[in-house]
C-alpha cells in the first residue's frame, strides 16, 4: 500500500493539471502528480528518453530493466517488462535483465547490461565498460544510454520510497502517449 494517498486530480492545476489529463492512468503518474510543475517536467523528460533518442529502443528497455532489477523496483520492472513484451523483445534479453547472465547475448547486448551494472553501481563506468560502447555506439548513443540509466535510477527510488502500488492491469503503451507541451 502506498505510503501516502495518490494524488487528486481536482486539486492539480497548471503543468500539472495537463500533465494528468494527457498521462495514462496508471500509479506512478497519480503519485508523481504531488510534485506539481515538476511532474509535467518529468513527463517531459521521460517521454523524451522513450520517443525521441537514437538508442535502439531494446537496448533502452534492457538497460531500464537491469536499473529496476538491481534497484529493487518490482514496480518499474512489471512495468517495463510488460512494454519490453509488447516491443516483442527477445524473452533472453528480459531474463538477462533480470539475472545479469550475458550467455546467448550479442556483443552490444552484453555491453549494455554491464555497462549498466557499472553506472548502477559505481556512479562512474570505468573504462573497461565505457570504451567497448563509446566505440560501439558512438558518443551520443552512449550519453543517451547513461541519462537512460540515471532517469530510471531515479524513478526507481521513488518508487521505492513512496512504495507505488503494483498495477492490477495492462499496462499502457507509454511509447506513444500524448506529448506534453
Amino acid at each position: 500500500m502506498a505510503r501516502i494517498d495518490y494524488a487528486d486530480p481536482a486539486q492539480l492545476d497548471g503543468l500539472a493539471a495537463k500533465a494528468f489529463e494527457n498521462a495514462p492512468p496508471i500509479n506512478i503518474f497519480r503519485m508523481l502528480a504531488h510534485a506539481g510543475p515538476l511532474f509535467g517536467r518529468f513527463m517531459q523528460f521521460g517521454q523524451g528518453i522513450l520517443a525521441e533518442t537514437e538508442l535502439d529502443p531494446q537496448l533502452r528497455e534492457l538497460a531500464i530493466l537491469r536499473v529496476g532489477h538491481l534497484s529493487g523496483a518490482a514496480y518499474e520492472v512489471q512495468q517495463h517488462e510488460t512494454i519490453s513484451r509488447q516491443m516483442k523483445m527477445r524473452e533472453e534479453l528480459i531474463s538477462a535483465a533480470r539475472t545479469g547472465d550475458t550467455a546467448g547475448l550479442s556483443d552490444v547486448e552484453a555491453e549494455v547490461l554491464a555497462y549498466t551494472d557499472d553506472v548502477v553501481k559505481n556512479v562512474k563506468a570505468s573504462d573497461a565498460t565505457f570504451q567497448p560502447l563509446i566505440g560501439r555506439l558512438g558518443p551520443r548513443q552512449v550519453q543517451e544510454l547513461t541519462i537512460t540509466i540515471g532517469f530510471y535510477m531515479l524513478v526507481s527510488r521513488f518508487l521505492e520510497t513512496f512504495e507505488v502500488d503494483l498495477e492490477d492491469g495492462e499496462v499502457p503503451d507509454l511509447a506513444n502517449m500524448t506529448r506534453i507541451s
